[in-house]
């Protein structure tokens, strides 16, 4: 299968949906430190699988072994694929030398990827003083063009948020038509599609653009069809086997889960077997006033399906100054419904508004949970930079992940334009 190089990789979620479509990682570059450890973790996960000695990694995520003694278990030239660097005019030189050293004389058949979304997203440009306008990150995709131009893949997949489309420029000028030039500039078509990835089995509403570019400009019509899975399920199946927990319980250690009689977490690559052990399955403490206000909005869900705005929370429990905008911040992630609200990526940060839709555990969501919202498998384990499990930093990585599921269904689509590719050089070749 093609092999692929992520950049602004994140802790993987796009990548892992690629290896689950048979496609194989050259290398990860991420300028996060924590997340690259968690992508190192999962090359070493995959690495033992493939060799029969799974069992390692588990008795790493026991605590049986510090993260130093666990790598020692692995080739270093598969920890070396992760590479930690910030993608600039500065240090690409040097990533291009990593990469060269790691593809040995290959070629690269794809690059996958998207820069950080802070500058194009609605939210964040609202935020913003000045708009994003002129903010470095809004040109970031110019890094990610010169690694096209050095390695002509055959594709390329180009992810980011909505607002991409709106972004303008200093001089007015849309950020996505610049870069669509740039993209022809170096041989590449481009085609895009906003994908709402709760049509292609992750059961929240996450839009995001997917820009898919092939080699030779004049190309046309060559987006993949990536079939929508029509199954319906319910959000509560991502919660019904986690042990019920309250806050501040639960553990980061593996949990065993209960029994589980239902399809969604199989069908979607999260669980593997019934009883899977999890991580990171433990709650926030909260303080008496966001218990207090999670009995009400929990409440007021199940009884009439409807959210509590802010200001309609008893006097007492409202201490925030701003009552004109982000009224709907208590969102109760209601597990009667097929779709969740979307994972955002500050959830590291405010997440205690996403709220469990059990009133008897009354807490927000445990790291677990939005995992398996983001469609991560069960035996994804979230690292720190210290080695000391953190529930911050794996909120923070889940949150600005790809769904792994959204990921798969593109990389299982395109696979088919590669067989094509490969079929019309084998005719090509024939004829000469």
């Amino acid at each position: 299968m093609p092999r692929f190089l992520d950049l602004f990789a994140g802790a993987g979620g796009l990548s892992e949906g690629f290896i689950q479509a048979g496609y194989t990682p050259i290398a990860h570059v991420e300028m996060d430190a924590a997340a690259c450890y968690t992508l190192k973790t999962r090359a070493a996960f995959h690495w033992l699988r493939a060799n029969g000695n799974i069992e390692i990694y588990n008795q790493y995520l026991r605590g049986e072994m510090t993260r130093g003694d666990f790598y020692k278990h692995i080739p270093q030239a598969v920890l070396d694929t992760v590479l930690n660097y910030e993608i600039s005019s500065d240090t690409i030189s040097e990533i291009f030398n990593k990469v060269d050293s790691l593809l040995g004389g290959r070629e690269l058949d794809l690059i996958i990827g998207g820069p950080p979304c802070q500058a194009y997203s609605l939210a964040g440009r609202s935020r913003s003083a000045t708009k994003m306008v002129g903010d470095k990150r809004n040109y970031l995709y110019k890094h990610y063009a010169e690694f096209l131009r050095r390695y002509k893949p055959r594709y390329f997949v180009f992810e980011n948020v909505s607002g991409l489309l709106s972004a303008k420029d200093e001089d007015g000028s849309l950020h996505f038509s610049n870069m669509q030039n740039l993209f022809k500039e170096y041989g590449y078509s481009t085609e895009f599609r906003l994908l709402n990835a709760s049509e292609y089995g992750v059961l929240q509403n996450r839009k995001r653009i997917i820009l898919i570019g092939k080699y030779g400009d004049d190309s046309v019509d060559f987006y993949p069809d990536i079939p929508k899975d029509t199954r319906t399920h319910k959000v509560g199946e991502l919660f019904c086997d986690l042990p019920p927990i309250h806050a501040g319980e639960g553990e980061v250690t593996p949990t065993p889960t209960n029994h589980y009689t239902g399809k969604y977490l199989f069908e979607a690559g999260i669980k593997e077997y019934d009883g899977e052990p999890v991580t990171f399955h433990q709650a926030r403490p909260h303080t008496q006033q966001d218990l207090e206000i999670y009995r009400i909005v929990v409440d007021t869900w199940n009884k009439t399906e409807t959210r509590i705005a802010y200001t309609d929370l008893p006097e007492y429990l409202r201490t925030h100054r701003n009552t004109k905008c982000f009224l709907d911040r208590f969102k109760v992630v209601a597990g009667n419904l097929t779709c969740s609200q979307t994972v955002v990526a500050h959830i590291c940060r405010d997440g205690h508004y996403y709220i469990h839709p059990d009133i008897k555990q009354n807490r927000s969501l445990t790291p677990r949970e939005a995992a398996r919202i983001q469609t991560f498998p069960d035996n994804y384990y979230f690292e720190s930079v210290t080695g000391k499990p953190s529930r911050t930093l794996a909120y923070k990585q889940i949150g600005n992940a790809v769904p792994v599921r959204l990921a798969y269904h593109i990389a299982s689509s395109l696979a088919d334009r590669f067989e094509d590719q490969k079929e019309e050089i084998r005719e090509t070749s024939e004829i000469h």
